[in-house]
């Protein structure tokens, strides 16, 4: 069931998004050849609490961290750990809240120093299909339109969307409905309302689509060995269209 929130509520979820994309943007700012992703999660997770906050993934299904952090070919769900990260690599920063009720999600990939054409290409692309799906977040469209527009700019570059990891509403509880797949028909699935909440998260990959989840549970990976980008924002459909909650400066 989708679940419509007041325009009090979409403050207070925006509330929780702006720790989200404040410490995203302080974690972003970390990234450097060097640096373990061990380190990422521990100040992440110390940049939550000392906001009153709680690190909405550390414990969720059992998972045992605060951030997500996906390195190269590693498409969601990514583990921290000793790994070092090395120049030319790219890294998903997958991170949520929990603040007074009401959760907070976003994501996004980054470079370690100089990287490849094909993975500024593959970010750049990737971003530009969720601020495209974004765009379709808007009462009377169809949920089929935001998935369609992510789907279509993703292919026209070159590369594949994920099918197996889908976007998702968000409020009191981190996954809500509806599920947002990043790829789909225009003017199919349900009706988009005012008073929805969307956490649309393009995963993309430089070849094949298929993914498979390794040994540790949860760290998904391209089949291909080839690399992936993620981003995400929480996205509120207003009155006057769609406002990003999670918005990084």
């Amino acid at each position: 069931m989708v679940v419509l929130k007041s325009p009090e509520e979409i403050e207070k979820i925006r509330k929780s998004n702006i720790f989200v994309a404040d410490i995203l943007n302080e974690i972003r700012g970390m990234i450097r050849p060097g640096i373990t992703t061990a380190e990422l999660d521990r100040h992440s997770e110390k940049l939550a609490l000392k906001e009153g906050a709680k690190p909405a993934f550390k414990g969720y299904m059992g998972y045992p961290f605060s951030l997500c952090t996906s390195v190269n070919s590693e498409v969601v769900h990514g583990m921290p750990s000793d790994r070092v990260l090395q120049a030319g690599d790219i890294i998903s920063l997958d991170f949520g809240i929990y603040y007074k009720g009401y959760y907070g999600d976003a994501a996004i990939t980054v470079p370690v120093g100089e990287v490849s054409d094909t993975a500024v290409k593959l970010s750049s692309t990737t971003e530009e299909a969720l601020y495209n799906g974004i765009e379709e977040a808007r009462a009377g469209n169809r949920l089929g339109d935001i998935s369609a527009a992510v789907q279509e700019h993703v292919e026209a570059a070159g590369f594949s969307v994920v099918r197996d990891f889908v976007g998702h509403g968000i409020g009191k509880s981190l996954h809500e409905d509806p599920q947002i797949p990043n790829f789909g028909v225009r003017g199919r699935g349900i009706e988009l309302k005012v008073g929805m909440v969307l956490a649309i998260e393009p995963m993309v990959n430089e070849g094949t689509y298929k993914v498979k989840v390794l040994s540790d549970g949860w760290t998904a990976v391209t089949t291909d060995g080839k690399l992936s980008a993620h981003f995400e924002h929480s996205v509120a459909i207003t009155e006057d269209g769609p406002v990003i909650l999670s918005k990084i400066d």
